[in-house]
C-alpha cells in the first residue's frame, strides 16, 4: 500500500477481523493473524527516570573531616526519591549515588560512616555505595519510622507510634523491643547529648517521655502543660512534630503542630522560652552553631523563620516561599553561616547568611519540577537534552546525561536586556530578577511566575544568535520567547489578542531557519514576527467555515475558530494551520495566500508535522489519528484502536513510526508504511506527554502522578526486534523506569546478546532482491571516492620538506643501517667467506602469488564463463567472484590501488577484467566495479592499448556497461514521471 492511498486501519477494534485458527505444528505465515507479543520481543525497555531530587522526607546531612587536610570539610547529602535515595554531594551540588528502587516508598533515611540505611515498609535495609548489603526486619509487621543511629545500634519506631525497636548494626539482630502505653503514641525520637543509652520520645499527645533503651525502662515523663500552652481554638494539646538538640547542653527544641516552639531544658523540667511561628505546623528546627545564637524554623506552608535566641526568641528574617509546598528539613552546616533546606516542591536549596543581621540569599540549589510536567520534547539534534513544562508554572531544561546541567528558565531579566515591545502583566520593572522581587514584596516567588506553559516551539538553527523558543502560556494572551543559550525568558513577548480581547494563544510554531515566530490564538487569529528584531511581519486569516464545517454546526462565526495547531515545512514555503472545527488550511508561506482547505470528518485538537517527511499527524476527536502527506495535501492513514482521548503523538527520527498515548494508559506504536500497530504497552499510570529522541536512542515519557521523566531505550537500535501485528488486548503492564537503572541496565545486555527463539519468522534481506535489480555494496560512499582520488589526496598530505637523512659517520667507522646511527662492532668475516658472497640478490624465476592472484585465479577457474553473440550476461554455476570481491571490500582504499599497480603480466589483467565483467553482469557492488575500472584505466591504460588480446574483452565490457546505464537511467525516468503525475492529483 502506498502512502498516498487513504486506508483505515482498524486495528485491535475491527470486528471483520479473521478468527485465529487452531495453532498446530505448521506456524501461520499470513500476516492477518494478530498474535500476542513476546516480552523480549517489544520495542521499548525501561532505562531510567530523570528529575527527581527529595520529597517529604527529611535529608540527612554529613560532614566529614580529615586531620591536617587544608581542604573544607566535605558535606553529603541524604535525600528520598520515592522508592530510591540519593547521595549529593554538598559542595557542588552534584550527584555521588543513587540506590536502587525498593518494593515499598521510604520512610526514613540514616547515615552511619560510609553506610545507607532507609526504611522501606517493615524492613530496613543498609546499603554501600549503592547497593544492599543487608536487611532488618520488624518482626510485628508494622511499617517502620524515624530511624536513629545510636552508636553501634539502630533505632526506630513504627509508624503507628507503638512501639520502638533497636537492632545491632554489627550483627543485625533485634536486641529489644519497646512497647508503650496506650495512652502515648510515639511520633518523634531524641538522642541528648551526653545521656548515656538514653533517648527522648515524643508524642502526638504533646508529651514527652525519656527511656533507657538498655533496661527498657520509662526514667521521666514531662507534663504537656509545661511543654506548651493551650491553644486557643482547641480544647486538646498539639502533637509534638519534632525534636533537635542546641548547642547548650540539656536544651532541646520542641515543634508542635499548632506552630508553637518551646526552647525547653530537660534537667530541670523548665521551659526557657516560647515562640510562636504563623503558617502552620513546625515541620523542623535547627539551631545554629557557629557562636550565633540563632534558631532556624519550617512550616508547613513553605515559610522558613530566623529567630534571635538571645533577644528572647525575636524574628529576625522570615523567607516566604522558601519552598513551593511544605519544607521537609532545615539544618545548619556546622561553623558555617549557611543553611540547607528541603521541601516537598523536589528542591534542595542552600542558604547563606553574610552577616547576623543580614537577610539570607540563596547560594545553590537542586531541583526539578514539584508538579508534573504535562508537555517535554527533545531540544537539539543530538538527542542530549529535553524541555520541560510543568503546571508549577516553570519551563525547564533537562539535560539526558549529565543531572548537574539541568536548570530552570529564568523568568526575570536584566537591565541590559532589550526593551520589550509590551508592559509585562505583573507590571515588573526592567531590572531585577524574581528572586529579588519576591523578597521585597514577602510573597513567593511563583506568584510571579508566568502562567503553565500549554504549547511550545523551537528550532535552534540561530540558536546562538537570538531566542529560539516559543511558548503559549494558560489564558495569557501574549506568546513569549526563550533563550537556551542565556537560560532565560527572552527579549520578546507578542500579543497575539488585541487589548481587551478575552481570547488566548492556543498554538505557536518557530520556523524551520529560526528566523520567524507564529503564533493562533482562540480567536482565529495568526500572527507572524521576527524572532530576531520582534517586528511584526504578516497575519494569516482562516477566513470563514467550509459549508461542510458549518452543517455540523461548527464555526459559524469567524472568531469563533480556534487555532489548536501551526506548523511549516522545512523551506518555509507552506503554513498548515489547524482548527478546532476540523479544517487544514495550507497558507503561502510568504504571500499569506490561502491555497486550499482539507476537511477533517472530526474536529481536531493538535498537529504535529515531521518536517523531513511533510507527513502531518493529526489528534482528531473522535479516538483517530490521521497522517496527512502535505505535498499531496491528502489522508494517507487514519489510525484507530484507542479506547480514550489521545493525549500527545511524536514521530520516530527516520519517520517510519507514530507513537501514541493516550487516556486508557497505554503507549502504542504504530508502523506508519504498512498502517499496523507494532507495540503496544500499557503503564501504571497514564502518560501525559512523550517525546522520541532524534538520534532515535530513546523514548521519553511524562506521567499524571510523577513529577520525573521517564526514558524507554529503542531496542530496534542494538538488536533484531520482530515487527509483529499486536493486539491491544494482550497488552501487559510495563513497570516505569527506575532511577538507578541497574536492572534496566542488565535487562537491556541481556536484550542485546539474545537472538529471537523463533527465526523462521524473521525476515533477512537477500544478498540481492532480484537479478534485475542493481545492488551496491552497502559500504561508506567515502571508501571508493578516496580509491579515486588517492593520488590527490597523499599529494595533499605530503609533507612540506622531505625527511632529512640521519648524519652520517666518517669513512673509517663501519655503521650499520637503520632509522638511528648505531657503529658495527662485530668483526668482519674472512676475506675468504666475504669473497664467497654473492654480491646481489638472485632474481625470481616467477612472480610470488599473492591473495590477489590466487583468488583471481580461482574465481576464473570456477566461472566456467560463456556469453552470447549480443555479449549479454555471462552465465556461471556459482558465484565464482563472491571471495573475490569480499577480500576487496575488506581492502583500504591505499591497500586496493597497490594491488591494481602491482598488476605485472598480462594473465592477470585479463583475469581481473574478465571478474570486473561478470560482476557488472550480475548486477552486484555496481559502484565498487565502477571505481575498480576507473582505477584501473587510469594506471595500466598504456598497457591495454598495446596488448590487442585485450581489446575484445574491454569492448564487451562498454556493451555490458553501456545496456547497464540506458537500463538505470529508463527506470529513473519512469519514476520520476510517476511521482510528478501522482503529485500533479
Amino acid at each position: 500500500m502506498s502512502l498516498t492511498q487513504s486506508s483505515t486501519i482498524v486495528g485491535t477494534e475491527e470486528s471483520s477481523r479473521p478468527r485465529k485458527k487452531p495453532r498446530t505444528k505448521r506456524k501461520e505465515k499470513s500476516d492477518q493473524v494478530i498474535q500476542p507479543k513476546d516480552p523480549k520481543d517489544r520495542l521499548f525497555a525501561p532505562f531510567r527516570a530523570l528529575g527527581f531530587v527529595t520529597n517529604h522526607v527529611p535529608f540527612v546531612l554529613q560532614v566529614r573531616t580529615y586531620k591536617g587536610s587544608s581542604e573544607p570539610p566535605r558535606l553529603h547529602i541524604l535525600t528520598c526519591l520515592g522508592k530510591a535515595w540519593a547521595l549529593w554531594e554538598g559542595g557542588k551540588m552534584t550527584l555521588l549515588f543513587v540506590g536502587p528502587d525498593m518494593e515499598e516508598s521510604i520512610s526514613a533515611l540514616a547515615l552511619d560512616g560510609d553506610a545507607v540505611w532507609a526504611a522501606h515498609g517493615s524492613h530496613a535495609s543498609k546499603y554501600l555505595r549503592g547497593k544492599e548489603v543487608s536487611k532488618v526486619s520488624n518482626p510485628l509487621g508494622t511499617r517502620l519510622s524515624n530511624l536513629t543511629i545510636f552508636g553501634s545500634q539502630l533505632l526506630s519506631l513504627t509508624e503507628d507510634g507503638r512501639h520502638l525497636l533497636m537492632w545491632s548494626t554489627e550483627t543485625y539482630e533485634l536486641l529489644s523491643t519497646i512497647a508503650f502505653d496506650p495512652n502515648f503514641t510515639a511520633t518523634c525520637l531524641l538522642h541528648p547529648a551526653t545521656y548515656l543509652n538514653k533517648v527522648i520520645v515524643g508524642s502526638s499527645q504533646g508529651s514527652l517521655q525519656l527511656w533507657n533503651i538498655r533496661t527498657r525502662s520509662c526514667i521521666y515523663s514531662f507534663s504537656p502543660n509545661k511543654l506548651q500552652d493551650l491553644p486557643a481554638t482547641s480544647k486538646s494539646l498539639s502533637p509534638v512534630t519534632v525534636m533537635v538538640q542546641s548547642p547548650a547542653i540539656d536544651v532541646i527544641g520542641i515543634g508542635f503542630a499548632s506552630g508553637e516552639i518551646s526552647i525547653y531544658d530537660i534537667r530541670a523540667d523548665e521551659r526557657l522560652m516560647r515562640i510562636y511561628m504563623d503558617g502552620g505546623a513546625i515541620r523542623d528546627l535547627s539551631f545554629r552553631n557557629d557562636n550565633q545564637a540563632v534558631l532556624a524554623s519550617a512550616s508547613s506552608t513553605g515559610h522558613i523563620a530566623l529567630w534571635d535566641l538571645n533577644n528572647q526568641g525575636r524574628l529576625l528574617h522570615i523567607i516566604r516561599g522558601a519552598h513551593d509546598g511544605p519544607v521537609a528539613a532545615v539544618e545548619w552546616i556546622p561553623a558555617q553561616p549557611v543553611l540547607i533546606s528541603s521541601g516537598d516542591d523536589n528542591s534542595v536549596k542552600q542558604w547563606l547568611f553574610d552577616s547576623p543581621t543580614a537577610p539570607p540569599r540563596l547560594l545553590k540549589f537542586r531541583a526539578g519540577h514539584h508538579a508534573p510536567p504535562h508537555l517535554i520534547r527533545y531540544y537539539g539534534d543530538d538527542g542530549k537534552q529535553l524541555l520541560t513544562a510543568s503546571r508549577d508554572r516553570s519551563l525547564r531544561y533537562t539535560s539526558v546525561v549529565r543531572d548537574s546541567r539541568s536548570y530552570e528558565f529564568s523568568q526575570g531579566w536584566s537591565s541590559n536586556d532589550f526593551v520589550r515591545p509590551k508592559v509585562d502583566v505583573y507590571n515588573r520593572k526592567n531590572t531585577g530578577s524574581l528572586s529579588k522581587k519576591a523578597v521585597s514584596m514577602s510573597i513567593p516567588v511563583a506568584n510571579l511566575k508566568f502562567s503553565p506553559v500549554t504549547c511550545l516551539s523551537f528550532s535552534n538553527a540561530r540558536s546562538k544568535d537570538w531566542d529560539d523558543v516559543l511558548t503559549g502560556h494558560a489564558e495569557d494572551p501574549s506568546t513569549r520567547s526563550w533563550s537556551v543559550l542565556n537560560k532565560k525568558h527572552g527579549n520578546w513577548t507578542f500579543d497575539v489578542v488585541d487589548k481587551g480581547s478575552s481570547g488566548s494563544v492556543k498554538s505557536v510554531c518557530v520556523s524551520a531557519c529560526g528566523n520567524f515566530g507564529i503564533a493562533g490564538s482562540s480567536k482565529g487569529a495568526i500572527h507572524m514576527w521576527n524572532m530576531q528584531s520582534g517586528i511584526k511581519r504578516k497575519t494569516y486569516s482562516v477566513g470563514a467555515a467550509p459549508p461542510e464545517v458549518v452543517k455540523r454546526g461548527l464555526g459559524n462565526k469567524k472568531e469563533e475558530r480556534v487555532i489548536v495547531g501551526l506548523a511549516s515545512d522545512v523551506l518555509d514555503r507552506v503554513l498548515v494551520a489547524c482548527t478546532l472545527d476540523g479544517t487544514l488550511n495550507f497558507f503561502n508561506f510568504h504571500n499569506t495566500a490561502l491555497e486550499d482547505v482539507l476537511v477533517l470528518p472530526s474536529t481536531a485538537s493538535h498537529i504535529l508535522l515531521q518536517r523531513d517527511s511533510n507527513l502531518l499527524a493529526i489528534i482528531c476527536d473522535d479516538l483517530m489519528v490521521r497522517i496527512v502527506d502535505i505535498e499531496t495535501r491528502r489522508i494517507v492513514r487514519e489510525l484507530t484502536g484507542f479506547r480514550g482521548r489521545i493525549l500527545d503523538i511524536t514521530f520516530s527520527h527516520d519517520s517510519r513510526w507514530l507513537i501514541v498515548a493516550s487516556m486508557d494508559s497505554i503507549i502504542r506504536t504504530f508502523d506508519i508504511p504498512t498502517g499496523r500497530l507494532i507495540d503496544a504497552f500499557r503503564t501504571a499510570s497514564i502518560a501525559t506527554s512523550l517525546s522520541f529522541s532524534p538520534t532515535g536512542d530513546f523514548l521519553a515519557t511524562s506521567h499524571v502522578d510523577s513529577v520525573g521523566v521517564y526514558l524507554w531505550a529503542n531496542r530496534a537500535q542494538y538488536a533484531e526486534v520482530s515487527y509483529k501485528i499486536v493486539s491491544t488486548d494482550d497488552t501487559v503492564e510495563v513497570g516505569l523506569p527506575s532511577l538507578q537503572g541497574l536492572a534496566e541496565d542488565d535487562a537491556l545486555e541481556a536484550m542485546a546478546a539474545m537472538t529471537l527463539k523463533d527465526e523462521t519468522d524473521l525476515f533477512v534481506t537477500p544478498n540481492q532482491l532480484d537479478e534485475e535489480l542493481i545492488t551496491l555494496t552497502l559500504l561508506p560512499r567515502s571508501r571508493w571516492q578516496t580509491l579515486l582520488n588517492l593520488e590527490l589526496i597523499q599529494q595533499r598530505n605530503k609533507p612540506t620538506e622531505p625527511p632529512k637523512p640521519p648524519e652520517k659517520a666518517p669513512f673509517f667507522i663501519p655503521t650499520l643501517p637503520g632509522l638511528e646511527p648505531r657503529f658495527d662492532i662485530t668483526q668482519k668475516n674472512s676475506t675468504s667467506e666475504s669473497a664467497k658472497a654473492p654480491r646481489r640478490l638472485d632474481t625470481l624465476s616467477k612472480d610470488l602469488e599473492t591473495e590477489f592472484s590466487r583468488l583471481l585465479t580461482v574465481a576464473t577457474d570456477a566461472g566456467d564463463c560463456k556469453y552470447n553473440s549480443k555479449f549479454a550476461l555471462f552465465q556461471a554455476k556459482h558465484e565464482p567472484d563472491e571471495d573475490f570481491f569480499v577480500y576487496m571490500k575488506k581492502l583500504l582504499p591505499a591497500a586496493i590501488d597497490l594491488e591494481i599497480r602491482t598488476i605485472s603480466s598480462l594473465d592477470t589483467m585479463q583475469k581481473f577484467l574478465q571478474a570486473l565483467l561478470r560482476r557488472l553482469s550480475s548486477h552486484k557492488d555496481f559502484e565498487a566495479v565502477q571505481t575498480l575500472l576507473s582505477v584501473c584505466l587510469r594506471i595500466h591504460a598504456d598497457i591495454l592499448i598495446e596488448n590487442d588480446e585485450l581489446e575484445g574483452l574491454l569492448s564487451e565490457i562498454t556493451v555490458v556497461q553501456k545496456q547497464e546505464s540506458d537500463r538505470i537511467a529508463k527506470q529513473i525516468s519512469s519514476a520520476l514521471g510517476i511521482l510528478d503525475f501522482i503529485r500533479a492529483l
